[in-house]
């Protein structure tokens, strides 16, 4: 189902994959300039790749949902206008992330995009957009920031969470829907008195989440223990938040919302409080299976085995472990062993990664396993604080593959 490209007509550092849903067709772009003149020329050619694979299909493609990875803040409005001038009326929700490249480029963006005969594409203001087509809605928020006087992680993600709430609801959705969120913190392993700072966002997203029952559709209702999305939670520069988040609408009765856990890691929701006052509450993955296909959503995935860390200060044995980890996680036998028989994904599955790396100086021995492990999956590499202290990598993806009905 997914088609990777990495072809010489695009600049070096991007890669693309096209996805064919049958009724509609979906393609991930992860662009990073070539050049390192001003910011200005790096923006214009990611725009110029972007146009360029996108003006292949012959079908119109909307771009949805996109994440600018910035190397300086003082970048963010010229972005914002050459992208707004690109777009026009049909601007995606966009993530400003202060997160650099790890090649040194000013900027890198991951984009997503669609098309097919019945997909309709609403927008509801600069931070919610829904797509629609054969009986699903699809709603995506980006770039939801707390108010600036909101004092504390703990507060700001309270905020943070009521934002996406409303962005939400004015889209016609509500978080119950939700199935995937991000969330990048500034110094995320710094001290918030006598916590850490992501240890506060955890216990701020437990308290929203008390009284929340998750599920996509009247069909697919918790499972037991119920139903927490996948998650990135991952650092940034600076002291900020940033809040993304995905949700779905269907009365779709072919349907089902898998949570999945890895069985070589603790779920986070289940983390000893040594690690948290209150634990990260996400799954490792979550599957959505519309008719014969399945979507799984990697959430933020390090080089933890059980509860802890592993391969202290080693990148490349932590970036194989990642890698284990995703790997086991989205496996036919992980579906199965979830009581799912039929679907299940490998590595080359994955639509696109993101790479996270701490120190920018241990990129080249990362992308070697990476490349290797991965192949042709299109990727960006970015300087981003993890949320251990000890870890050096941290990976997500998306992975689409077909479910075998007949075997489940």
């Amino acid at each position: 189902m997914v088609i990777a490209e990495t072809s010489s007509d695009l600049a070096e550092g991007t890669g693309c994959s096209h996805v064919d849903l049958g009724d509609s067709t979906r393609v991930a772009l992860m662009i990073t300039p070539r050049g390192r003149g001003p910011f200005g020329e790096q923006a214009r050619e990611v725009l110029l790749a972007m146009r360029t694979v996108l003006g292949k299909y012959p079908e119109p493609m909307a771009i949805t949902v996109q994440t600018v990875f910035l190397k300086d803040a003082r970048d963010q409005a010229e972005c914002e206008e050459l992208f707004t001038a690109f777009s026009g009326a049909d601007l995606p929700v966009t993530n400003y992330v202060l997160q650099p490249p790890c090649c040194g480029a000013a900027l890198a963006m991951e984009a997503w995009a669609i098309g097919g005969k019945s997909v309709r594409v609403e927008h509801f203001g600069p931070q919610a957009l829904a797509v629609a087509y054969d009986g699903v809605r699809w709603v995506y928020c980006a770039g939801v920031k707390p108010a600036s006087s909101s004092r504390g992680v703990y507060p700001q993600t309270l905020d943070a969470l009521g934002r996406l709430r409303a962005a939400l609801e004015q889209a016609g959705s509500s978080f119950e829907r939700v199935v995937r969120t991000w969330f990048y913190l500034g110094d995320i392993t710094g001290p918030e008195g006598e916590a850490q700072r992501y240890q506060e966002l955890n216990r701020a997203r437990t308290d929203f989440y008390r009284d929340i029952r998750f599920h996509c559709s009247p069909s697919a209702s918790n499972a037991a223990g119920g139903v927490y999305p996948a998650s990135t939670g991952i650092g940034m520069v600076g002291h900020g938040l940033v809040a993304s988040c995905m949700a779905l609408e269907t009365q779709r009765d072919d349907l089902f919302l898998l949570p999945l856990e890895n069985p070589q890691q603790t779920p986070a929701y289940a983390y000893d409080s040594k690690y948290s006052s209150q634990s990260p509450k996400f799954s490792r993955a979550v599957a959505l299976g519309l008719g014969d296909y399945v979507t799984t959503w990697v959430s933020g995935t390090a080089s933890i085995v059980n509860a802890e860390s592993r391969h202290l200060g080693d990148p490349e044995r932590q970036t194989e472990q990642t890698i284990d980890n995703i790997e086991r996680l989205i496996a036919p036998e992980n579906f199965a062993q979830h009581g799912l028989k039929g679907a299940g994904a490998s590595l080359h599955d994955l639509a696109k990664v993101r790479v996270y790396v701490k120190r920018a100086e241990d990129l080249a021995k990362c992308r070697a396993v990476c490349q290797r492990r991965f192949g042709a999956v299109p990727a960006i590499y970015a300087v981003a604080g993890i949320c251990r202290p000890e870890l050096l990598v941290e990976i997500e993806g998306v992975a689409f593959s077909r479910y075998a009905r007949a075997n489940a």
